[in-house]
């Protein structure tokens, strides 16, 4: 699911202004509007059987705010915007053609899609004219909701963890967070976190510990505004990640410049795991494990010895190395606030 994100990576670290400038369709949000629905087509003999046919449908499926009246020769489909733009009204013309089918823009509909068509009505209250509407980009969401989520969960977690139980770290986490978070299922569990978040930011961190206990976390728009949604993990579900690639303009080099610093080592018969703590403190960057993917693989740091000739090289060389010997990898990612930290996971993938 990392990978799918990184495509939206770019966009999201910009500010609202340049997002907004990037997308063709970018409007600000509003609240549902009204809807008026404009039939228009033959009212003379068999055409009046049709629209009082179409007046039954469309009452059965409770859409309301219909006029009908005789087509006029310029009729076509289309949606005026009326109001204001805080109380906005769309009045759509629908026309029925002589196949008794209603065309509206963009959409077609028989009597028996009247519900379909209620659904494509409220769609349009709640959005707002196709060509009018922003551009939905990761979680179904516009870059101007984005930004609001990433400045939200780049707060840092102003505590430490070690030592809490997953879901007390969960829980406090949430307090100091802007949008609410909405946990469906039980995280009650006795597993004690091993990791030191604080200082990190809130996102990270929260995705970091939802993963060993099987949840995830996916910020989601819904009628009551933005929230969290903390659920299960599904493969076909698009989830908060564990941190991103760091961005183009800062080279590792620059982000983390201990990696490449040189040092004599000789490392003989260390675990992986004192191996990993050691070189991370002296990076003086936070170190995540992928604790789902050691435990699918069978790997554990704290067992695995791990040696290297005594030679000169750099932290990032050394480190890689050790890593391989006890089947692990690392990779430099960012929390939201551009915070970098290691990510220790397995060589075979997840």
């Amino acid at each position: 699911m990392i990978a799918n994100m990184r495509a939206h990576t770019a966009l999201f670290r910009l500010s609202a202004a340049t997002a907004l400038a990037l997308l063709l369709t970018a409007s600000p949000l509003h609240a549902a509007a009204k809807v008026e629905l404009e039939l228009v087509g033959d009212t003379q003999g068999g055409g009046a059987m049709g629209f009082q046919q179409w007046a039954q449908s469309l009452s059965r499926a409770g859409i309301k705010n219909v006029r009908i009246r005789a087509a006029e020769p310029n009729d076509k489909a289309k949606i005026d915007v009326q109001g204001t733009a805080e109380s906005p009204i769309y009045v759509v013309t629908g026309v029925i053609t002589g196949r008794d089918e209603l065309l509206v823009p963009g959409a077609r509909f028989k009597q028996s899609d009247a519900a379909r068509l209620a659904q494509w009505l409220d769609d349009l209250a709640e959005r707002g004219p196709p060509n009018r509407r922003e551009a939905k980009l990761a979680f179904s969401l516009t870059a101007k909701q984005l930004e609001q989520v990433n400045d939200d969960l780049s707060k840092a977690v102003g505590f430490s963890t070690v030592g809490m139980t997953r879901s007390e770290a969960v829980e406090k986490i949430g307090r100091q967070l802007t949008l609410p978070i909405h946990v469906t299922g039980s995280l009650a569990d006795e597993d004690k976190v091993a990791d030191e978040l604080s200082g990190l930011s809130s996102g990270t961190s929260l995705a970091c510990l939802l993963r060993p206990l099987g949840y995830c976390m996916t910020p989601r728009q819904t009628a009551g505004g933005l929230s969290y949604a903390v659920a299960k993990a599904k493969l076909d579900r698009e989830v908060w990640p564990i941190g991103w690639p760091p961005p183009a303009d800062k080279p590792l080099a620059k982000l983390v410049p201990p990696l490449f610093e040189f040092l004599n080592v000789n490392v003989q018969n260390v675990t992986a795991a004192k191996a990993i703590e050691a070189i991370g403190a002296r990076l003086k960057v936070p170190v995540l494990m992928d604790y789902n993917a050691m435990a699918r693989h069978g790997v554990d740091p704290a067992k695995a010895i791990v040696s290297m000739p005594a030679g000169r090289t750099t932290y990032s060389l050394a480190l890689r190395k050790l890593l391989f010997k006890a089947g692990l990898k690392f990779e430099v990612r960012v929390d939201e606030a551009g915070k970098p930290f290691l990510w220790v996971s397995t060589v075979k993938p997840v």
